[in-house]
C-alpha cells in the first residue's frame, strides 16, 4: 500500500502532509426508512462509474433495511468494488446504503476537493489494496484513513474544483446531447417505419401500420439466408496465420462492421465448410447472452461468421441493405420475444423462421432517404461520443497533474481552457 499516496516528494510552497482523517470524518448516523418517506435514497446503482455524477436517484419509500444519513455537501463514497470509482458530493440531504461510506470534510478541505480526490487513481489503488472478500471486495473507514497525501491551501483547492468542475459540466453536456440524439433516433424508428416519408394512406399488415404502397415481403426472398461455425481452436492449421477474416456475435454491436480481430486459415474454410459472407449483408445475433441475441449489423467485408450469427446475403437490388438494417433495429424486442417463445430460458431463433421475416420494401427513393436519415443521426451520435471521450480523458488527466502538483492552477490557460471545454460542448 505504500505505492498509493499522493505525498509528493517536492511538495509546493503551503501543501501540507496529512492523512485522510485529517482531511474528513467519517459520517455513521444511522436512518431507518419511513414506507411513507420522501427523503432523497441513493444505492451504488445511482452513482456513476468513473466521475463524480448521479445516474439516478430513489426515494427512502423504496428500500426497508438500515440506511447511513447524509447532508448536503457530504461526499458518498462506494465501498464494495472500489476500483469502479463511485464517489460523489450530494447537494442536499437523504439517506444512502450501507454499502456507501459517507465523508465530511473538515477545516482542511472543501467538501469537492475531498470527492475529487477520491476519484485520483492513487485513492482508488489504496482502497484496493485495503479490500477484503473475495466474492464481494469492500473496503473500509480503518483502512482509508491512513492514507497519507499533500494538501493544497484552501484557496487553491477552490480553483482546482472550479477548473475541474468546468470539464465535468463539458462531459454532462456531451452525455445529454448523446442521450438527445438516441431518444431521438427511437422516436424516428418508430415513425418512419409506420407512416413513411410521402404522408400517403396506411394499411394494417402483421407488423402493424405501413404505407399503402409498400409492399411486404419475406427476407428469404431478398436474401439467401444461413448461419456460420465456429473451426475448433485446437485444431492444427485452422487459426494460426490464417487470413480470412472471421466474426464472433461480440461484434454485432458496431452496427457497421468495419474490420474483424480474428482470422481463418483456406484450410478451416473447407475442411468446416465456412460460408463466406459477401459484403454489405445483414448480420443477426440468433442466440447471446444481454443485449446480443436479436441485434443486427452489416459487414463492409467478405468474412465468416460463427454459428451463433445469421447472416442474409441480398440477392436483389430492390432493397438496399442499409434500409433493411434500420427496419431490423425496430425489431429487436419482436425478435427477442420470438426467441423465447418455446420457453427456453437461453432463447434462440434460427434461420427458417429468419427467412419468413416481413421486411417492408418502399421505392428505393424513399429507402435511399429513410436509411439516410438514420446514418446522419448516427454520425451526429458518434461525434458526440468521440467528444465525451475526448473531455474524459481530460478529466483524468487535468485531475492527476492538479493533484500531484504537476501542473499549477496559476498555470494553466483559464481562457484557453474554458473555450476549448465550450467549443467541445
Amino acid at each position: 500500500m505504500s505505492d498509493f499516496s499522493l505525498l509528493l516528494g517536492s511538495p509546493p510552497c503551503g501543501w501540507t502532509s496529512a492523512t485522510f482523517n485529517d482531511v474528513c470524518s467519517r459520517v455513521q448516523e444511522a436512518a431507518s426508512p419511513s414506507p411513507d418517506g420522501h427523503r432523497l435514497y441513493l444505492g451504488l446503482e445511482h452513482l456513476a462509474s468513473g466521475l463524480p455524477t448521479l445516474v439516478g436517484r430513489g426515494s427512502e419509500s423504496d428500500v426497508r433495511s438500515g440506511k447511513t444519513s447524509f447532508r448536503s455537501a457530504d461526499v458518498l463514497f462506494g465501498k464494495l468494488r472500489p476500483y469502479l470509482r463511485k464517489s460523489v458530493l450530494v447537494a442536499e440531504d437523504g439517506i444512502c446504503s450501507t454499502d456507501i461510506l459517507v465523508f465530511r470534510a473538515s477545516e482542511k478541505c472543501i467538501p469537492e476537493f475531498v470527492c475529487l480526490l477520491t476519484h485520483t487513481d492513487e485513492f482508488i489503488g489504496y482502497a484496493n489494496a485495503t479490500t477484503s472478500g473475495v466474492q464481494h471486495p469492500r473496503t473500509s473507514w480503518s483502512g482509508l484513513r491512513e492514507f497519507k497525501l499533500h494538501v493544497p491551501p484552501v484557496g487553491e483547492q477552490r480553483k482546482i474544483a472550479a477548473v475541474l468542475g468546468l470539464v465535468q459540466r463539458a462531459i454532462e453536456q456531451q452525455e445529454r446531447l448523446i442521450a438527445l440524439t438516441s431518444e431521438l433516433k427511437k422516436t424516428l424508428l418508430h415513425k418512419l417505419f409506420t407512416e413513411g416519408l410521402r404522408g400517403e394512406p396506411q394499411k394494417q399488415t402483421e407488423i402493424g401500420s405501413m404505407p399503402q404502397s409498400w409492399e411486404l415481403v419475406s427476407l428469404g426472398s431478398l436474401a439467401k439466408v444461413g448461419n456460420g461455425s465456429t473451426p475448433k481452436r485446437d485444431k492444427a492449421g485452422y487459426w494460426q496465420g490464417g487470413t480470412i477474416p472471421w466474426l464472433n456475435s461480440a461484434k454485432i454491436h458496431e452496427r457497421f462492421i468495419a474490420e474483424a480481430d480474428q482470422f481463418v486459415t483456406d484450410l478451416a474454410v473447407k475442411e468446416c465448410h465456412l460460408p463466406r459472407v459477401k459484403p454489405s449483408s445483414l448480420l443477426i445475433a440468433i442466440t447471446g447472452q444481454g443485449k446480443t441475441l436479436g441485434n443486427s449489423a452489416l459487414v463492409s467485408f467478405e468474412t465468416c461468421i460463427n454459428q451463433h450469427l445469421a447472416y442474409a446475403q441480398f440477392t436483389t437490388t430492390k432493397v438496399l441493405p442499409e434500409f433493411v438494417l434500420w427496419f431490423m433495429q425496430t425489431r429487436y424486442e419482436h425478435l427477442r420475444s420470438i426467441s423465447q417463445a418455446g420457453g427456453s430460458t437461453k432463447g434462440a431463433l434460427t434461420c427458417g423462421y429468419l427467412k419468413t421475416y416481413p421486411i417492408p420494401v418502399p421505392s428505393l427513393e424513399e429507402q435511399r432517404e429513410i436509411a439516410g436519415v438514420f446514418v446522419a443521426l448516427d454520425m451526429k451520435q458518434k461525434v458526440h461520443e468521440r467528444k465525451h471521450a475526448v473531455v474524459t480523458d481530460l478529466f483524468r488527466t487535468l485531475l492527476h497533474q492538479l493533484m500531484t502538483a504537476q501542473i499549477r492552477v496559476q498555470d494553466l490557460e483559464l481562457d484557453e481552457l474554458m473555450a476549448s471545454a465550450r467549443a467541445v460542448a
